[in-house]
């Protein structure tokens, strides 16, 4: 089962990581404070930003990338896919019966 990591301004974070969560895009999303260092448009900047970590499922990775594309503020978007090894088993039941509908 996948993680998206997904970057964000601050002021959209927490509007995407309870929307992913409403639509059952996502089971459940950390957001984590970060400072970003980056190139954009020949220059480099630094901001503020946010981390969301939003637990998945594979069948509904591909929903939620179209969904955080959909609602993301920036032109670009970074999300990326984490794919865990190994997960503790009653957290994959519930992760997919929060995301399934099933809870």
């Amino acid at each position: 089962m996948p993680t998206a990591y997904i970057t964000a301004p601050e002021d959209a974070a927490a509007d995407l990581a309870r929307t992913l969560v409403e639509e059952r895009l996502a089971a459940c999303v950390n957001r984590v404070a970060c400072d970003s260092v980056y190139r954009w448009e020949g220059e480099v900047v630094t901001d503020e930003e946010v981390i969301l970590l939003a637990k998945t499922t594979g069948e509904r990775y591909d929903a939620l990338v179209a969904r955080v594309e959909e609602l993301h503020p920036y032109d670009v978007p970074c999300v990326e896919r984490f794919d865990e090894a190994d997960v503790l088993p009653a957290f994959g039941e519930w992760r997919a019966a929060a995301v399934g509908g099933e809870e």
